[in-house]
């Protein structure tokens, strides 16, 4: 894989050529934000609702920032009456979920085009995929179609909880008993989705044969050439019109790229 070149694109239509390692680390990069952003999540959610009871707290002398700190929270939260009604810690939390399954279902996305025969550009191991009730050909990428899928469900997961909370006034309302499910489910769903990815990435090839004879179609250097006569002194205004015009010269007399 390392070195190894692959078209990239823009609108789904081929752009310019770049490193295959490049374009699997914008995914990285993704996923490095959604570690970030549960990290920080964390930092908010951190805080010890324990000792507001019912609304109000309570009369009895008990001591809220020694339970906090013996449970391992940051403090007690101050407010008691936010303490008993408040669930934005968990509406953060399941935002995080579904932006880590939206970057998950677009990687997905990707797979399934690439391992298609209209790509070619990956090949699923037989471990990862699966067959047809009545073709015998098929080989389906079907992991990271579920993936795609199940970003729905998280994504569910959230508005749920949103539509649960947007009419609630302060302080413990009975609706509230209904944010436990969203958010087990969440979480064993994300959970699945990054398992599932993982072993999928671990046993996929790349077609480096496939890959390279798509090079040379979609007037791939186009930019780069755009770029020569912009170093040769030419306006980048100007050696964009060329190069256009070039292309489109070699599409109407059916060139090569």
């Amino acid at each position: 894989m390392k070195g190894l070149i692959v078209p990239g694109y823009t609108h789904l239509q081929r752009a310019q050529p770049v490193l295959l390692p490049h374009l699997l680390l914008a995914y990285v990069e993704q996923l490095e934000r959604d570690a970030g952003r549960l990290l920080d999540c964390k930092l908010r959610m951190n805080f010890c609702p324990l000792g507001a009871c019912a609304l109000a707290g309570t009369g009895l002398p008990i001591d809220r920032f020694m339970t906090s700190e013996a449970l391992g929270f940051t403090a007690p939260m101050r407010n008691s009456i936010d303490a008993v009604s408040d669930r934005d810690f968990v509406m953060e939390f399941l935002s995080v979920n579904s932006i880590t399954a939206i970057h998950l279902s677009r990687l997905g996305e990707e797979w399934v085009l690439w391992a298609s025969e209209e790509f070619g550009f990956l090949i699923p191991s037989d471990s990862v995929s699966t067959g047809s009730s009545i073709m015998p050909q098929k080989k389906n990428p079907d992991p990271m179609e579920l993936v795609r899928g199940k970003s729905a469900r998280v994504i569910g997961d959230l508005v749920t909880l949103l539509t649960l909370c947007k009419g609630l006034p302060l302080a413990y309302n009975r609706d509230l008993q209904e944010d436990k499910e969203p958010v087990f489910d969440s979480v064993k769903t994300v959970v699945g989705m990054l398992e599932v990815s993982a072993e999928f990435a671990q046993n996929i090839t790349f077609n480096r044969e496939r890959i390279q004879k798509s090079l040379p179609a979609g007037h791939l250097d186009a930019t780069t050439l755009a770029d020569y006569l912009v170093n040769k002194g030419l306006p980048f205004r100007t050696a964009h019109e060329v190069v256009g015009t070039c292309v489109h010269l070699c599409v109407s007399r059916e060139l090569a790229a």
